[in-house]
């Protein structure tokens, strides 16, 4: 289409010319139709050169938390009660995160590394150390990790296949700080589901309004797999309406790790969850996140359980834009781990949490610097004793005891793209 336009407007050129708008030969004319056509040859070869991309951000924190513990962090007893932003009363380190892309023709390379505490606190899987449990996310370090490096190729326009290191597809919230709306990552995606995984899977986009996702990973949050066995993921994204966006997930394996002669155990690990996000209008968004699990046997070196057992969380967000600069919202939260299939444990044992978190994101520079100003309070369920006496609780206070079973925080982080 592009070279009938060019011979077109060359023919026009040429005629007007001829009409005594200026003193060119026929001859002029089709050489001038030729280097046009060739210009037009030269433009789709350069779309062919290959093309590199380079882009990430930086983002740093300040949070004070109300029951000034002697710790000056918020992990509470577990040690995951907060992901990305776990220290108070100090100036923070989050991540530097350099995203780098490389395509050519209908192959695509993509790397992300990152420096920092929060990505070796997201890449708690891939540490020597790490075993079910341990309370890593008080040793992180600033040292680089693969935050996600695949191959993307698309033998078609409407399918492509991704091998490689990738982030989940389960859940609302991520790991980028300028991708999630509030800066603190909630509970049901800190303690509820993965952060990445490492295998092979394949998306099959028919439209614009659906897309179907299917694959093999080694599990969950891990480089070396723990097992022979291999788990399913899948996905349905689908737009039912133009402001309306909707994604079924899931993750269907078997986590155990190995038995001592190799072998794997007959173990289960399962996750299902819902996600939707609706534009109301062009200042107001709606979006609810639900997301149950399943566990059956062990966890990567956890307590075994003969029984099925089962962990939840429900989430509501609202983000209203105030102007072009300003954007509030909320999170209303509910996780249950009551059951004690997941790591946030209370002194050991299952537990709930209701979490309210309220976050403005302020765009500065042409939204390359980002302010997040944040207020979040988590009440975890009052522990008690067989007769209603009272047990040590999630969070320590001042004088080191576990007596709290909330926390408030007040805070701000910046968060600088490139």
């Amino acid at each position: 289409m592009g070279s009938i336009i060019v011979v077109v407007i060359s023919f026009f050129i040429s005629t007007t010319m001829a009409m005594g708008f200026e003193n060119r030969s026929i001859a002029d004319s089709v050489f001038a139709v030729k280097d046009s056509l060739n210009s037009t040859k030269i433009i789709i070869e350069q779309a062919k050169k290959p093309a590199l991309s380079f882009s990430g951000y930086f983002d740093t924190y300040y949070f004070g938390n109300f029951n000034n513990p002697s710790t000056r962090d918020n992990l509470g007893s577990s040690g995951i009660s907060r992901g990305f932003d776990r220290y108070v009363g100090q100036f923070q380190l989050g991540m530097v995160m350099a995203h780098m892309g490389y395509s050519y023709k209908n192959a695509e390379l993509v790397t992300e590394l990152g420096w920092g505490p929060n990505i070796s606190y997201a890449s708690y899987g891939s540490n020597p150390g790490y075993r079910f449990g341990s309370l890593l996310a008080r040793n992180t370090s600033t040292s680089v990790f693969i935050k996600q490096a695949y191959i993307n190729y698309k033998p078609t326009d409407k399918f492509t296949i991704t091998m490689g290191q990738f982030g989940t597809h389960i859940g609302y919230e991520v790991i980028d700080a300028p991708l999630n709306f509030h800066y603190s990552i909630n509970n049901t995606f800190n303690a509820g589901i993965p952060f990445y995984h490492l295998g092979l899977k394949g998306t099959y986009a028919p439209n614009e309004n659906v897309s179907l996702m299917a694959g093999l990973v080694n599990g969950t949050d891990n480089i070396n797999d723990n097992n022979r066995a291999k788990s399913f993921i899948g996905q349905i994204a689908l737009t039912p309406a133009k402001d309306l966006k909707v994604y079924i997930n899931t993750i269907q394996g078997n986590e155990a790790n190995a038995r001592a002669n190799g072998k794997d155990t007959t173990s289960y690990f399962g996750i299902i969850d819902f996600s939707s996000t609706y534009q109301v209008s062009s200042r107001l968004q709606l979006s609810a996140w639900l997301m149950y699990g399943s566990l059956k046997g062990e966890y990567q070196g956890g307590r075994y359980s003969p029984t099925m057992i089962h962990w939840s969380g429900e989430n509501l967000y609202t983000q209203y834009r105030l102007n072009k600069s300003l954007i509030v919202g909320t999170r209303l939260e509910h996780f249950d781990n009551s059951s004690g299939a997941r790591p946030l444990l209370t002194n050991g044992l299952g537990t709930s949490v209701n979490s309210i978190t309220l976050t403005a994101n302020v765009s500065l520079a042409d939204d390359t610097l980002i302010l997040k100003p944040e207020l979040r309070i988590d009440s975890f369920q009052k522990m008690r004793g067989p007769n209603n006496e009272v047990q040590p609780q999630q969070f320590v206070d001042s004088n080191g005891n576990f007596t709290k079973n909330s926390q408030t925080t007040l805070g701000m982080a910046a968060i600088f793209k490139f």
